[in-house]
């Protein structure tokens, strides 16, 4: 081989990371978590947090409100994207819908809270808020690596190359 003329190995010898990841005990473990996630935030949000957002002070009262609307709206993309990849893993959609659903449902990055109003929130809920960013941020790790996975072509040698190869070792062999 040259190192000019090269093709690509058939697709059917590439491992495909997002039917294997999906299919994984990681991802299911990964889904569990998400999921007690939304469950531990809901239940926080309707109860206990309720009553920590009454005595938080009047400047918090705004960052309160904000926080915990952004909080739900990311908690709301995660469990769709665990969703639909879930779906995927149990054969419900083909790895072709899940890109189609991907686009309703938008994984962007976040703007980070407001360090100052932060502090003022209630611990429970920055908890909630810092572990809903960590799995974000691991999802959007994923999804990148699933959205990416096309194999790295292998380079083979072409048949026209090899011919040429063929054909200058013979010219070579007859000037010797």
């Amino acid at each position: 081989m040259n190192g000019f003329d090269v093709t690509f190995r058939d697709e059917r010898d590439w491992v495909d990371f997002g039917r294997t990841y999906v299919a994984s005990d990681a991802f299911r473990t990964l889904f569990r978590d998400g999921m007690t996630l939304v469950e531990e935030t809901a239940a926080y949000l309707d109860g206990d947090g309720r009553d920590e957002s009454r005595l938080v002070s009047r400047d918090a009262t705004l960052s309160y409100a904000a926080e915990s609307m952004r909080l739900t709206t990311l908690l709301m993309q995660i469990a769709s994207w665990l969703l639909v990849q879930r779906a995927v893993a149990e054969g419900e959609m083909t790895p072709a819908q899940a890109l189609l659903e991907k686009h309703r449902v938008k994984l962007g990055a976040t703007e980070p809270p407001k360090a100052d109003a932060f502090t003022l929130l209630p611990v429970r809920l920055q908890q909630l808020v810092l572990r809903a960013r960590r799995l974000h941020a691991r999802i959007l790790h994923l999804d990148a690596l699933i959205a990416d996975d096309r194999p790295t072509p292998r380079p083979v040698e072409s048949p026209v190359a090899a011919q040429q190869g063929l054909l200058r070792s013979a010219f070579l062999a007859r000037q010797a």
